[in-house]
């Protein structure tokens, strides 16, 4: 193995170790998980009757079964941890506005990569012991709250991949406002307004096929879509054929682009920061 591979090689090693520590740190809050399993089991059912009133109302503006509907809101609840934008880590955001950053800075590794891989093994720590619980019993209910099984065998696959890079499309979205906040006196308000509206656009309050054929498609095409919008909808069957590709492409492409994004503004606001007058 050349110098360069084997640079490469620690590199990588560095950041799996951030992974892993964070992944079975996360992994020991097996009481704050259960109270959030019935928490977010709880609020599922409320939602689903709440669109089964309306379904009951007005049955032909309803744009997909109500098993879909079901198995939407029941795999936004058990996958709760990988999608919310609001699902940000506070030790970030005080490491920032305390100045304690200048210790991260120290590290011989880089700052925007540690704090992804923290974040990515954080969500994946919280929405694994979480999820089993609630997809059992959603299985397990009576029609129509059931959540029915996938459409077919490559919609499950398809599911899979295309929620691992919702994942990583929050995570990313995430590092964003991580970077933004060494330009804020305080994160409060820059975290409200982010967390609010990505949690609309990205159909956390009403499903995307909810809106006027318009403005779903303007909304299908942002970076927020490809969060939980397409994972969820190629599960039920409502994202089909080429179509799952072109979504799984665009969730790649602002993959990519936020990425970019954030590490830009990370590099911008290493040059302009102070601790302490330092």
């Amino acid at each position: 193995m050349t110098i360069a591979g084997l640079k490469k090689n620690k590199t990588y090693q560095k950041y799996a170790s951030f992974f892993r520590l964070r992944f079975v740190m996360g992994l020991q809050y097996r009481a704050a998980a259960l109270a959030g399993v019935v928490t977010q089991f709880m609020w599922g059912f409320l939602e689903i009757k709440v669109f089964l009133a309306f379904e009951q109302s007005s049955p032909a503006a309803f744009p997909m079964t109500f098993g879909q509907l079901a198995a939407y809101e029941w795999l936004q609840q058990a996958f709760l941890a990988f999608f919310m934008a609001w699902m940000m880590e506070p030790e970030i955001f005080e490491c920032i506005t305390d100045g304690n950053v200048s210790y991260e800075l120290c590290r011989p590794v880089d700052l925007y990569h540690m704090w992804f891989a923290r974040s990515m093994a954080t969500r994946l720590s919280r929405g694994l012991l979480r999820c089993f619980p609630i997809l059992t019993v959603a299985a397990l209910l009576p029609a129509p709250y059931r959540l029915m099984p996938p459409c077919s065998l490559s919609a499950a696959v398809w599911f899979v991949i295309t929620m691992l890079l919702g994942l990583s499309v929050t995570v990313a979205l995430c590092m964003i406002i991580y970077m933004l906040t060494f330009f804020t006196v305080s994160s409060l308000g820059l975290r409200l307004v982010f967390s609010c509206a990505v949690e609309f656009l990205q159909g956390a309050v009403i499903p995307l096929p909810f809106f006027p054929p318009t403005l779903q498609r303007i909304m299908e095409r942002l970076p927020f879509a490809s969060m939980q919008n397409v994972p969820l909808l190629i599960y039920s069957g409502s994202i089909s054929g080429a179509a799952i590709w072109r979504a799984a492409g665009l969730q790649i492409f602002w993959l990519a682009a936020l990425i970019l994004i954030g590490k830009n503004i990370g590099r911008y606001a290493m040059k302009k920061t102070t601790v302490q007058g330092g």
